[in-house]
């Protein structure tokens, strides 16, 4: 597999390449590379006008990568996929164009606390301009959510639930179908943040039960610049568009226009189409392999690093549980910033992220400013732990001497 990015096989300060930061953005696989080469160098073209054997040959693979978010994910129908930039912009689509229609003054919206910002901010600006209310499900010490609040909270009746289906900090997998079921019951929308988990395990909106779901193409082996909003049909039916601009209106007059069907009217102006092209290879390249083997190395590894480091380099604090966790890994090393730790990583070969992780109320909630965070991917090996707990361990010294 290691052999498939070409990225992992170059050097860093004079040492070998490894890679501990996918939970930001995964590396890629040749057969994505290929696959923006030849769009460029092949059949370069707009989409969905061109009637031209160039223009129909983009139109056709464009398609199909729709065609393959569907299968992915396994949404009931392709008009249910929508492209965007990022999971971020498709989180801000579902506030501005549902939010905007249907939250209104003393609405509840449910977060949970472990969210990361483009969770949390896009609901923020909804409830202050719509006069809603914001409630968090809180989480235990060990970073798992506290499902007797969530209970308590859904009496509020609220309008929405939105929660990741895997913490960027913490690791932990929420029990999304089980988060969905309730939230349905009390007759609650829910929008799943599947940044973090889509590409690293198996992702299934029917048997999530969600209404909406957001990824990013660029953490799951595909290029950046391309994510995705899965919405039902019947919602997105109602919903406004985001944008306005061509190819998402289906009659345009001086004073008034009417918009084309889903998902067309949410893909204003011309599309990233070599990206999108790209994030369908990176799915035929992920189930190639399989998802579930995938979610099983990721968990070996995080499971792995873990005990390791809890062991081999004592006193380093570690986030969130012990078990049941994907492969991102957030620790603080005391007298040490993260920013440090990540500096001093890099001149052993290792990239590390250091930061707040764009979870900022998480942070004071569990006191801390920052973690370094490693997250592992398929490419990842338990030879790369033993290299990080070395530089782990000179780091700890240094800070200690």
């Amino acid at each position: 597999i290691r052999a498939d990015f070409p990225i992992l096989q170059t050097t860093v300060h004079g040492r070998p390449l490894i890679y501990l930061d996918s939970a930001a953005t995964s590396q890629k696989p040749q057969a994505v590379i290929d696959a923006l080469d030849g769009y460029y160098g092949q059949y370069a073209a707009n989409v969905h006008r061109g009637i031209y054997e160039i223009g129909e040959k983009a139109t056709a693979r464009y398609e199909e990568a729709r065609a393959k978010v569907a299968r992915f994910i396994n949404a009931p129908d392709a008009h249910e996929v929508v492209f965007t930039r990022n999971a971020t912009e498709a989180i801000n689509l579902v506030a501005y164009s549902w939010g905007r229609r249907n939250i209104g003054r003393g609405d509840a919206i449910v977060l949970t606390e472990m969210e990361h910002h483009a969770n949390l901010v896009p609901w923020q600006l909804l409830a202050q301009e719509k006069d809603g209310d914001l409630e968090f499900i809180p989480i235990t010490d060990d970073g798992v959510l506290r499902q007797d609040v969530f209970d308590v909270l859904l009496r509020l009746k609220p309008k929405l639930v939105a929660f990741t289906h895997v913490s960027n900090t913490l690791g932990v997998i929420n029990p999304a179908a089980e988060l969905c079921a309730a939230a349905r019951k009390v007759g609650a929308l829910t929008v799943v943040d599947a940044a973090q988990s889509a590409g690293h395990m198996p992702v299934d909106v029917q048997a999530m039960g969600c209404d909406f779901l957001a990824l990013s193409g660029h953490k799951m082996c595909g290029p950046t610049g391309v994510g995705i909003l899965y919405g039902r049909a019947a919602l997105l039916d109602e919903m406004p568009p985001y944008r306005g601009g061509g190819s998402m209106i289906s009659s345009v007059d001086y004073f008034e226009s009417k918009w084309a069907p889903s998902p067309a009217k949410f893909e204003a102006g011309t599309p990233n189409i070599a990206d999108a092209i790209g994030l369908g290879v990176a799915m035929d390249y992920l189930d190639g392999l399989g998802r579930e083997a995938i979610a099983q190395h990721d968990e070996k590894l995080a499971a792995t690093a873990f005990a390791r480091i809890k062991a081999e380099v004592p006193g380093i604090r570690i986030l969130g549980p012990a078990h049941h966790r994907s492969g991102v890994l957030s620790f603080v090393v005391p007298g040490a910033h993260a920013h440090d730790v990540v500096t001093l990583a890099d001149r052993e070969g290792i990239a590390l992220r250091g930061g707040h992780h764009c979870n900022q109320p998480l942070m004071r909630k569990l006191g801390v400013t920052s973690t370094s965070r490693a997250s592992f991917y398929l490419y990842n090996t338990e030879d790369e732990i033993t290299a990080l707990i070395l530089a782990l361990q000179k780091i700890q010294k240094f800070f200690a001497g």
